[in-house]
């Protein structure tokens, strides 16, 4: 009895040095800089006093569960980790274009999608770069998420000089630390939610470079020029403490064109709100993948899509946050599938570009290949 007592005390003993090994490597992991950073001193004072911030975090309008009725946690990991989901990414490498983006004439207003939520826009002569994530993962970990063959043929080398660039939330798959770092020398200014100045200001961008909004607030490019931030249904974090950043989505108003982009974010009545405070959406940039009916309330189903299109009553919908990254267990094309369904005689025009193909965003001529039917 005395010799298995002391076998019991050794295993005992063995664990808890192996937990307090596993927790020191998890804390000094998390120390790097990928992780960014949270907010402090005077930034985290004046992120108290934003009314979306409460209780220690911030909060959505409307608070709603994660995990919708029915499901958990538990049962999804469950899924995850046993059950097969088929065409989850693609075998075949994706078709791409390299457009130059630092020759595009400044009296042109175009889009260019880089996969997944990232995109340029040049609107009146302003340069404009959205959630860049060039390093081909959405992953703090070397094993993590990996983008997918021919999905990422762009660097922050090929970026232009950016006069502001705009991120709606700083989950790994929309702020993205290598790329980020890499475009400091080249971006003016920086506009994101409260709080997630932290992150840049980490990364070796200074504080005149950053921008931190809450909802409703206005950023002045020029004369008939303004950037708004505006509000999402979401979430943010980037280690174990979440809700220290704010989300956005966001609202450009130049003098040629109005572009809403969406952000991330579950289906909610704010669409029928934006397009009273905003009501001529030339482009629509819409979250459109990575979603599942067990966390609806924070990714949009892509029926959700097509009927928040309409309610903002936007003439063009560019669908993102597909085609480079597997988030989801829906197949990888699944969501242009769908969009590309729904859309048809809906009142606005749904655009498919590839990655990197120039939208010639005043051309209602232009016509989208439906490219991914030749990718296997």
């Amino acid at each position: 009895m005395k010799k298995l007592l002391k076998v019991l005390k050794r295993i005992l003993i063995a664990l808890l040095l192996l937990i307090i090994v596993l927790l020191a490597v998890t804390y000094l992991y998390v120390k790097q800089p990928q992780f960014g950073a949270l907010p402090e001193g005077a930034r985290l004072e004046f992120v108290k006093r934003s009314p979306n911030y409460r209780d220690g975090k911030f909060r959505n309008l409307i608070e709603k569960p994660i995990i919708t009725k029915g499901y958990s946690v538990l049962g999804e990991l469950k899924k995850t980790v046993f059950e097969e989901f088929p065409h989850r990414e693609p075998v075949d490498s994706l078709p791409s274009i390299k457009t130059n983006l630092k020759v595009i004439p400044a009296d042109q207003n175009v889009m260019v999608w880089f996969g997944h939520s990232s995109f340029f826009l040049q609107l009146d002569g302003v340069r404009i770069l959205v959630d860049p994530v060039f390093s081909g993962k959405a992953s703090p970990l070397p094993w993590g998420v990996k983008s997918y063959k021919g999905s990422d043929i762009y660097t922050a080398e090929d970026m232009p000089e950016i006069d502001y660039m705009l991120l709606s939330h700083d989950h790994y798959d929309h702020l993205d630390y290598e790329t980020v770092k890499a475009l400091q020398p080249k971006v003016k200014y920086v506009i994101c939610g409260l709080g997630a100045g932290a992150h840049y200001e980490r990364w070796g961008y200074s504080s005149k470079q950053i921008l931190e909004k809450d909802w409703g607030d206005e950023v002045k490019v020029k004369t008939g020029f303004s950037i708004f931030a505006e509000t999402t249904h979401h979430s943010s974090g980037r280690g174990f403490k979440s809700e220290q950043s704010l989300w956005l989505s966001f609202f450009i108003k130049s003098p040629a064109l109005n572009i809403y982009y969406s952000g991330d974010g579950g289906y909610s009545e704010r669409f029928k709100k934006m397009v009273e405070k905003y009501p001529a959406i030339d482009w629509a940039v819409m979250e459109c993948g990575q979603y599942n009916k067990a966390w609806q309330s924070v990714h949009e189903l892509p029926e959700e899509v097509a009927q928040a299109t309409t309610e903002l009553k936007a003439k063009n919908m560019l669908p993102v946050h597909h085609s480079k990254f597997t988030l989801a267990q829906h197949p990888w094309d699944e969501p242009l599938k769908r969009i590309s369904a729904l859309s048809q005689a809906k009142p606005y025009r749904l655009a498919t570009p590839m990655i990197g193909e120039l939208i010639r965003l005043d051309d209602p001529s232009q016509v989208f290949q439906q490219w991914w039917k030749h990718v296997k």
